[in-house]
């Protein structure tokens, strides 16, 4: 029997808190250091149009965050996130770099925030875990300001032929083994490829975005392993 939407966001939430100490460790380690070139990409594409407050969604220990305000100084840069743990690390590296974020608890699908507070909205590697994706999206339109812009980072369903078969053994077989070696939670990284596998593909997840009302294009990196998408109002 499928778990109902409050079922699934409290499980990951727990979850996430659990793993938060060693979270960035295990990012690092288990995409081989290519979580960065493409946190990157996703910042460059959230940045193009010059946006002045951007939100930085499931925000984790606050990467993707401190990546767009070292980029765009001049920004006003907001990162939230619902697991506590997470939160209390970000604030720390955000001090350790002198970058001022503001991070904040909040709820995906019930934003604490006015409508139009936000030039850009960025997600990396969270957007999987929200218990219902077009209310989700219904959130960010509403949060998102005329001409803004929504940028998605996500691992996709692996990709097909050769690499996406060895792929697969990787990430169904060594990646929950080496992830619940190091951060004591096995069932958090068997968690990953089973939220992977059950998220839409690159087009569904266009096409979800599209008709929420945005205008939507994608690229896939490392042959397919993430996607980045980018939805513009």
């Amino acid at each position: 029997m499928a778990a109902s939407p409050e079922e699934k966001a409290t499980r990951v939430r727990r979850m996430f808190s659990e793993i938060a100490p060693r979270y960035d460790l295990l990012n690092r380690l288990l995409s081989l250091g290519a979580d960065l070139r493409w946190r990157r990409r996703a910042v460059a594409l959230a940045l193009e149009k010059g946006p002045r407050r951007i939100l930085d969604l499931a925000t984790g220990t606050g990467d993707l965050a401190l990546l767009l305000k070292a980029s765009a100084p001049e920004a006003e840069v907001v990162g939230a996130d619902f697991a506590p743990p997470m939160l209390e690390i970000a604030r720390k590296k955000a001090s350790a770099r002198g970058l001022s974020v503001a991070f904040q608890e909040a709820d995906a699908l019930a934003l604490p925030f006015p409508d139009g507070s936000f030039d850009a909205v960025t997600i990396a590697f969270g957007f999987r875990n929200f218990a219902d994706y077009r209310k989700a999206l219904a959130e960010l339109r509403r949060v998102l300001a005329p001409g803004g812009r929504l940028v998605i980072l996500e691992f996709p369903p692996p990709p097909k032929g050769a690499f996406g078969l060895v792929y697969r053994v990787y990430f169904q077989r060594v990646l929950p083994f080496l992830g619940g070696l190091i951060s004591g939670s096995f069932g958090a990284y068997r968690y990953l490829p089973e939220s992977v596998e059950a998220f839409p593909p690159p087009e569904a997840l266009k096409a979800l975005m599209e008709e929420a009302g945005f205008s939507v294009r994608y690229e896939l990196l490392t042959f397919g392993v993430a996607a980045v998408h980018v939805g513009d109002l």
